[in-house]
């Protein structure tokens, strides 16, 4: 397999959804250059990394879509719903907030977001435990209320990053990889029909002169 990174077998697109300061952009930061910075960072709009990885023996493109999750930017955000195929959800286990406000990213995944996008929740800065304000057992229950897989993460120990993304990863390709059947099927549909048409036209034709 090369290790050319303009070679790949499926390109994946990304996007990191949540509030601000929930820690969007140091979870990509540890996911794609596994680098932490303790300063606040705040996304200005729309910034992507990339990231290669093997997966069930293809070469994948990740393109991560990190976006702010300020009011003012909301505008933007919406923008990049389109051809994402899947959806990290972050809140911040500090923040109550921040996770009460999840229910309002789930609405509007549902109203701009691709059909059959898959999600999953993440609650980031789990190192922090002196300063939890939500606790596990609610982020998972959250979680099976809406149906998506749930992972509790910390960027600046380094837990669970690699494995949230993976999931995100093999959920989005799963899913790109069944729509790809289904319109395969479709086309071989169609195309039958064409061809039973056209041999019927063809007999009748016939017949009659």
């Amino acid at each position: 397999m090369s290790d050319d990174p303009s070679v790949y077998d499926m390109h994946i697109k990304l996007l990191m959804l949540g509030d601000t300061g929930v820690g969007k952009t140091c979870l990509l930061l540890r996911y794609a250059y596994d680098s932490f910075s303790p300063t606040f960072i705040t996304t200005i709009g729309i910034d992507f990394k990339i990231k290669h990885i093997h997966l069930d023996g293809l070469k994948v493109k990740l393109q991560i879509w990190d976006t702010a999750g300020q009011e003012r930017f909301r505008t933007i955000t919406v923008s990049y719903f389109k051809g994402a195929h899947g959806i990290i959800l972050c809140y911040d286990v500090t923040d109550r907030d921040t996770f009460e406000n999840v229910r309002h990213w789930i609405e509007q995944i549902k109203k701009y977001g691709e059909r059959e996008v898959k999600i999953i929740m993440v609650g980031n800065k789990c190192d922090k435990h002196s300063l939890r304000m939500v606790s596990t057992s609610e982020g998972s229950t959250l979680a099976s209320e809406i149906s998506v897989p749930f992972f509790e993460t910390s960027a600046k120990g380094n837990v669970n990053v690699d494995e949230a993304f993976l999931k995100m990863a093999r959920d989005a390709k799963e899913g790109i990889d069944r729509r790809t059947k289904e319109d395969e099927g479709r086309a071989s549909e169609s195309s039958l029909m064409l061809d039973g048409s056209g041999k019927g036209g063809k007999g009748g034709k016939g017949g009659c002169c």
